[in-house]
C-alpha cells in the first residue's frame, strides 16, 4: 500500500511519486473540495482516510461550478490508473452540473477507474451505481440552480430597498407589488406592471407574508 499523502492544489505533480514506477494498482484515491477558504476541508480528508484512501487530492477554496481552476482535480485525473477507485464524500464535491459530472466520469471510465461515494450510496463498478450517479448529478445541478435563483431574488429585493451597491430605494415598487398581490393579481402580471422579474415579485411577497 502507498504511504498516505494529501496533494494540495498548489503542489507540483512532478514532486509526487510517479505511478509508472509503482507495481501496485486498485487503490482508493481520494478527492476533497470546499468552495471557500472559510470552510474546513479537514473533515472530508478525515472521512476519506477512514475509508482507505491512500492518496488524497484537494481543491481548497475553489468552486465546483467549473473545472477551470481545479488543479487538484486535474492532477488526480492524471494520476489515477486502471483498477483504482476515486473516492469522494459527496457527489457535489466532484461536480455541480450533470454535464460536468458526466465528462469526469467518462474520463474515469476511459482509464478503467471506478467512482465511489462515502455518504451517498453508489459505486460505478455496479450497474445500479451508475444509474444512481446520474440521478445524483441531476440533483446537484438542481440544487445549484436553486441557490443561484435565491441569490438573484435576494439581490432583486435588496436593489428595490436600496441596499444593493448603494442604489437608491424604490419602496414604491415594493409597496405596489404587495398591493397588487393582495388584490389577487398573478406574479407574471405584477412583474410586467411593476417592472421587475417574476422571481423578484415572489421574493418580495414571501418576505411580506403575501406568498399565496
Amino acid at each position: 500500500m502507498e504511504n498516505l499523502a494529501v496533494v494540495r492544489n498548489s503542489d507540483n505533480l512532478g514532486d509526487i511519486a510517479s505511478r509508472n514506477s509503482l507495481s501496485f494498482s486498485g487503490n482508493y484515491i481520494g478527492y476533497a473540495r470546499v468552495s471557500t477558504s472559510e470552510q474546513n476541508i479537514s473533515l472530508q480528508i478525515d472521512r476519506l482516510k477512514a475509508k482507505g484512501a491512500v492518496r488524497i487530492f484537494e481543491d481548497d477554496g475553489i468552486s465546483g461550478s467549473s473545472r477551470e481552476k481545479r488543479e487538484g482535480l486535474r492532477k488526480l485525473l492524471e494520476y489515477v490508473r486502471e483498477g483504482d477507485t476515486l473516492l469522494i464524500t459527496r457527489i457535489d464535491r466532484l461536480a455541480r452540473s450533470a454535464r460536468d459530472l458526466q465528462n469526469i466520469v467518462s474520463e474515469l471510465e476511459e482509464k478503467k477507474v471506478s467512482l465511489k461515494c462515502t455518504e451517498q450510496s453508489f459505486d460505478t463498478s455496479r450497474p445500479e451505481g451508475r444509474f444512481m450517479l446520474g440521478m445524483l448529478g441531476l440533483i446537484a445541478e438542481l440544487e445549484t440552480e436553486m441557490r443561484r435563483e435565491r441569490q438573484k431574488e435576494g439581490i432583486e429585493v435588496a436593489k428595490l430597498k436600496g441596499k444593493y451597491k448603494g442604489r437608491p430605494a424604490d419602496m414604491k415598487r415594493v409597496e405596489k407589488a404587495i398591493m397588487l398581490r393582495s388584490e389577487g393579481k398573478s406574479y407574471a402580471a405584477i412583474a410586467e406592471e411593476v417592472g421587475i422579474t417574476r422571481s423578484g415579485v415572489q421574493a418580495i411577497c414571501r418576505r411580506q407574508g403575501k406568498l399565496f
